[in-house]
């Protein structure tokens, strides 16, 4: 069959965070659905790269679709989680206000919570924030506390959602960038790639940082990426015992601030920034960024700059000159575009999901379920639960799990067989990394290094 015969029922542009995710519901329908990457793999651009966090939406503008869809997604992601082996901690957060101008903007700040119809923040004093956070920079004036923020593994969830699709029939296709897009006479789109053309009844744009290209290419223009970096800092696990919360500032009209958060891995993190570039691939750090970074990382705890920094990233937000997700569906046409996704992407992932099929099926696309649908659960990569290397009968069902490959995070040989194997398998370091972090600890892949890329090439 040639790709001009292979119709699709569904093309969804971008595997990332948000696209695998919509892939996934649409998985569970009588559908025949292609998820298309430009990248190598399924999440490994902007959905890797973010400060990981499980947001309520208390700070959101009211009436937005983001504030809607974040409180869903909190609700969604918080039961999917546990159930497919997502590492997530609700931990907790606290706004902390560094003077009396933060702190008169309380009142404001729970307002707009009530009004997102999040009523569990308070207010709490100086010394009762103290209590909380004993090693807390000085000159805090007090904090709302927002107890069902949390942490959540980046990597995990567009792992687990395209794997979740690949299991129920979607067709994944990686390194095959988007080139161009039409509209059929007759309706329908014409999806052109280095490999070919794919045709589908119905069209996703969920491109990320590129999704006001595609959206151009189908005539509209309502709305233009420009790329915010974000560069953060990951300190060593011996400074967890410093933090309990998550420290989030009292944010601004362009931005949430710089925060300080636990990490699922056990690592604390510092950042991000918020700068504007123009290029869309530029995930370079900066000195400027990194000096900033360590100046707000000891004003928030002071004893942190004594402690080891194990790695740097960049992230690159797909913001917009817009307030607001631009989540349009186009009825006559059968496009849904997904754009302007920003840092609430990962909470809100399931629920624009959701979303999107609730709206294509009211635009005509037909939704009748699967009788059957894949049960998956994915390698547990967090610190809360055991892992292999600590499993007394899994490592006697199978000793590679016993045979530690990378020492600083534990990693054993049986898990980087798992990852470079099975539906949805890793065919770089990144994706191994992502899978099991390997290579992401102190010595950031010096003592294994050598090691995992040799597995890897036995595997190419």
């Amino acid at each position: 069959m040639t790709e001009e015969a292979a119709a699709r029922d569904v093309v969804i542009i971008g595997a990332g965070v948000v696209g695998a995710a919509i892939a996934r519901e649409l998985s569970q329908f009588e559908l025949n659905c292609t998820l298309v990457e430009a990248g190598p793999d399924v999440g490994a651009g902007t959905s890797k790269a973010n400060t990981a966090l499980l947001h309520t939406g208390f700070d959101s503008k009211p009436g937005t679709l983001e504030a809607r869809l974040v409180r869903r997604g909190h609700e969604l992601l918080s039961e999917y989680a546990p159930r497919v082996g997502i590492p997530l901690r609700r931990t907790g957060a606290l706004l902390v206000a560094w003077n009396e101008e933060q702190r008169r903007a309380f009142p404001a700040i729970v307002e707009r919570a009530d009004a997102n119809g999040y009523t569990a923040i308070n207010e709490v004093d100086r010394d009762a924030l103290y209590r909380l956070e004993p090693h807390l920079g000085p000159g805090a004036h007090g904090a709302l506390d927002v107890p069902d923020e949390g942490i959540v593994c980046a990597f995990t969830p567009p792992l687990a959602y395209a794997t979740e699709a690949l299991l129920a029939g979607c067709e994944l296709r990686l390194r095959t960038p988007v080139t161009g897009v039409q509209r059929l006479e007759g309706g329908g789109f014409s999806v052109e790639t280095p490999s070919g053309h794919l045709k589908a009844r119905y069209l996703v744009n969920a491109a990320g940082l590129r999704s006001d290209e595609i959206d151009r290419m189908l005539g509209h223009s309502t709305f233009t990426v420009t790329p915010r970096r974000g560069e953060l800092i990951v300190f060593d696990k011996l400074a967890r015992p410093l933090l309990n919360r998550i420290l989030l500032a009292v944010p601004t009209g362009t931005t949430k601030g710089v925060l300080a958060s636990p990490t699922v891995y056990g690592n604390v993190l510092v950042g991000p920034t918020a700068e504007n570039i123009d290029d869309k691939s530029d995930t370079s750090s900066t000195s400027a960024g990194l000096a900033f970074l360590r100046s707000e990382a000891e004003r928030l705890l002071p004893e942190l700059l004594g402690y080891d920094v194990t790695a740097v990233y960049v992230g690159l937000r797909a913001a917009t000159e817009h307030d607001d997700y631009q989540l349009t569906i186009h009825v006559p046409e059968g496009y849904a575009c997904v754009g302007g996704i920003r840092s609430t992407g990962l909470s809100a992932s399931l629920a624009i999901a959701e979303y999107v099929r609730m709206e294509l099926g009211a635009a005509g696309l037909p939704l009748e379920p699967k009788r059957e649908l894949p049960e998956v659960r994915m390698p547990y990569i967090g610190e809360e639960l055991p892992r292999p290397y600590a499993e007394e009968s899994r490592i006697a069902a199978d000793p590679d799990y016993g045979r530690i490959v990378c020492f600083c995070e534990r990693v054993t040989g049986g898990e980087i067989r798992d990852a470079l194997g099975g539906p949805l398998p890793a065919v770089d370091l990144d994706g191994l990394r992502r899978r099991t972090r390997v290579l992401m600890g102190r010595c950031q892949g010096f003592y294994c290094g050598a090691e995992v890329r040799a597995r890897l090439a036995a595997r190419a």
